[in-house]
């Protein structure tokens, strides 16, 4: 049986009811209306106090790939109702075989730490190509940011040391595995164990040798001078099979006839047992055998708790190979990004606002549910320090900012917390034109640079916000007129469904 799964279009990356809405609108008459959606996620992962955007790159090749297939269409015309008959007719399905996405879209750039509900992307467009792009914009935002996060906190706790990303095996599918070595890579792992991950993405590819090679051998001894003679400048041994002390002089007895060659003893790797004591222990027979350049590699269900407890207990470890718990995101499986409705273009309505917009939002019983109109943008005001704070501003309907005048944030928790910045102070308006009329505009940063910028974002963060225990909390808050109109319009909603 063939691996199906990419001998075809991506295009039905998408959730059934997708698909029903657009032929709601198209049925209805809709489909052309503009409207605009904006991406956002409510909470941070991990308990953290940033987020890393990630997965922009991959968007800009699904759009520009989208197309419907015949095969594609073929597939829709099986589907049927609760009654059997076809869910769709065919003059809907002909649209479909036509249709090209002529969307506006701005997102803010890979690398980039973002905070809950400034919007990672905004959609303008006809609703119903807004509509079939929410499921896949969301796959493909929301486990990139996780991963790069997560990467992004266990380059924190490992300083300068080398981090590694060594999950594939213990990914979700192909797909997890190929994605999370990416995110992994921009979040700031040093190189990866997937090397078709590291053909595809020019990612460094890193790795040793696995116990099975020892215990092929008659004994340990044998099994490291073999591997010595086959690769002698690329000798990182495990030592733990079986006795891992005896396993560290048997290493450094192969690094005494490596040297004799010309060659170094890279490292030895430690998977099992106590790290701190091992690794304490291991650093002290190198360094007496004259082997102070050979690292020490640790690997065994890692994290950045992990890390941070050993360092604390002065564990001796220069690389740090991370696997399942950074693929899989082990403590939190998802980002819970989110895809709403914020305005659309009105024809006729007393209710519209400014420019021509019917401004949207959904009500909730939690306030963190309750979504935010407008056609949003992020301003990020920065001094020398470094980052201040993030203000969600609606394009259209902001606050003029000319010398002299200020802007109004005001917290969306407590609207009694306001700060000004005057036309003096330094900004960046975070969401760049990525898409026009559904041709791509943006050049993509190489997973080199985004990487880098990901560092540099981090450095510009206070303290506080990257500390993993009660981290502060980066002030985030909404542009006095777009706050008014949130209260306006939850009032005027409350008051309708009364």
């Amino acid at each position: 049986m063939t691996n199906k799964l990419y001998d075809t279009s991506l295009s039905l990356l998408t959730d059934l009811y997708q698909v029903t809405m657009a032929y709601g609108y198209w049925k209805s008459g809709t489909a052309e209306k503009e409207a605009v959606f904006n991406l956002y996620f409510r909470k941070h992962p991990f308990g953290g106090g940033f987020t890393v955007a990630c997965g922009l790159t991959n968007v800009i090749g699904y759009i520009e790939h989208f197309s419907l297939s015949k095969k594609d269409l073929r597939y829709l015309q099986t589907l049927t109702g609760n009654d059997g008959q076809p869910l769709f007719e065919e003059a809907f399905l002909d649209y479909l075989a036509n249709l090209k996405l002529t969307c506006d879209i701005e997102a803010i750039p890979e690398g980039t730490v973002v905070f809950p509900n400034e919007p990672l992307v905004r959609v303008r467009g006809p609703i119903l190509q807004c509509q079939l792009l929410e499921t896949p914009l969301l796959n493909l935002i929301n486990f990139e940011s996780l991963i790069a996060t997560k990467a992004a906190r266990l380059r924190l706790v490992a300083e300068n040391d080398t981090l590694l990303e060594f999950g594939l095996r213990r990914a979700q599918g192909v797909d997890g595995g190929m994605t999370a070595s990416r995110a992994a890579y921009i979040g700031g792992c040093d190189a990866t164990s997937n090397v078709l991950a590291g053909k595809l993405y020019g990612i460094p590819v890193r790795g040793t040798h696995a116990h099975s090679w020892v215990m092929s051998f008659e004994n340990e001894a044998e099994a490291f001078q073999t591997y010595a003679d086959v690769l002698p400048n690329n000798v990182t041994l495990l030592v733990d099979t079986y006795d891992t002390i005896q396993g560290v002089h048997n290493a450094i007895e192969v690094g005494r006839k490596l040297e004799q060659k010309g060659h170094k003893l890279a490292g030895i790797r430690l998977d099992s047992g106590d790290l701190a004591y091992l690794s304490i222990a291991a650093r002290k027979l190198l360094d007496e055998a004259g082997f102070t350049d050979t690292a020490i590699v640790a690997s065994n269900d890692l994290d950045e708790t992990i890390i941070t407890s050993l360092k604390q207990q002065g564990a001796k470890i220069d690389v740090w190979g991370v696997g399942t718990k950074l693929v899989t995101a082990f403590d939190q499986p998802a980002l819970g990004g989110v895809y709403k409705l914020a305005a659309l273009r009105h024809t006729s309505s007393e209710n519209a606002e400014p420019d021509g917009w019917d401004y949207k939002m959904k009500l909730s019983e939690q306030a963190i549910k309750i979504s935010t109109p407008g056609i949003q943008q992020v301003r990020r005001f920065r001094n020398e320090q470094g980052f201040i704070a993030d203000m969600i501003f609606d394009e259209s309907n902001a606050e003029p900012n000319p010398a002299g005048v200020t802007m109004t944030m005001i917290d969306p928790l407590d609207f009694t917390k306001r700060r000004k910045f005057d036309a003096t102070q330094a900004f960046d308006d975070l969401l760049v034109p990525v898409f026009r009329d559904g041709t791509c505009v943006y050049e993509s940063p190489d997973i080199h640079a985004i990487r880098a910028r990901v560092q540099t974002q981090l450095t510009n963060l206070h303290s506080g916000v990257k500390r993993f225990v009660n981290p502060h909390t980066y002030p985030v808050g909404l542009e006095r007129n777009l706050h008014e109109l949130k209260t306006a319009l939850v009032m005027k909603l409350r008051e309708r469904n009364d």
